[in-house]
């Protein structure tokens, strides 16, 4: 059982930034895969960004060059830094851990309750 406490949403000019963090808390494995997802109304969850415990960092293609993903694996913390938000990045965002086997499975792992970030032009 794990559980997933997410902080740091908001409402924020387009071109501002936000910070969010995730902690996990619970059975974890020392190998896994931490990462956000995003849901809009209307659309499908999507990658946003993820980070394995050895390193490895993924982006979602848009928010290439603009987000940065980083962890604590003392913690087992991550942390979204997002610059230069846009409208489009408006969204409920959802922490994940996973095993590093699911890493392509869209919906695996545990998940945490989501944190709205709404950015207005």
């Amino acid at each position: 059982q794990v559980q997933l406490m997410e902080s740091g949403g908001g409402l924020v000019q387009a071109g501002g930034s936000l910070r969010l963090s995730c902690a996990a808390s619970g059975i974890i494995f020392s190998s896994n895969v931490m990462g956000w997802y995003r849901q809009a109304p209307g659309k499908q969850r999507e990658l946003v960004a993820a980070a394995t415990s050895g390193g490895d960092t993924y982006y979602g293609d848009s928010v290439k060059g603009r987000f940065t993903i980083s962890r604590d694996n003392a913690k087992t913390t991550v942390f979204l830094q997002m610059n230069s938000l846009k409208p489009e990045d408006t969204a409920v965002y959802y922490c994940n851990i996973r095993r590093p086997v699911d890493i392509w499975t869209l919906m695996a792992g545990s998940w945490g309750q989501g944190t709205q970030v709404t950015v207005s032009s």
